[in-house]
């Protein structure tokens, strides 16, 4: 799974695994999780969404520095899993 629908499926994994007030449909591929501009979730978030990834994509996030980076939108996310199935 990559591309549009890779995006997709990340969007309605972080609406049913964290109980989001947003549809998958509202959320951009560039709209930043953290922070009030964004979706505006917090760390407890930042942890449910690290676990939610890895039972659903098997992407695996080793520290709290690449996690920053990763979990900034679904674009960079969706990213990372594309280069994690590609290196597998």
């Amino acid at each position: 799974m990559q591309g549009d629908e890779l995006r997709q499926k990340i969007k309605e994994v972080m609406v049913e695994e964290l109980m989001l007030d947003y549809a998958a449909e509202e959320i951009g591929n560039k709209t930043a999780i953290f922070g009030a501009h964004g979706l505006g979730l917090d760390s407890v978030d930042a942890l449910q969404l690290v676990v939610a990834l890895e039972k659903h994509f098997g992407l695996k996030i080793g520290d709290s520095a690449a996690a920053k980076g990763i979990l900034e939108n679904v674009e960079t996310i969706a990213a990372e899993i594309e280069k994690t199935a590609v290196s597998a």
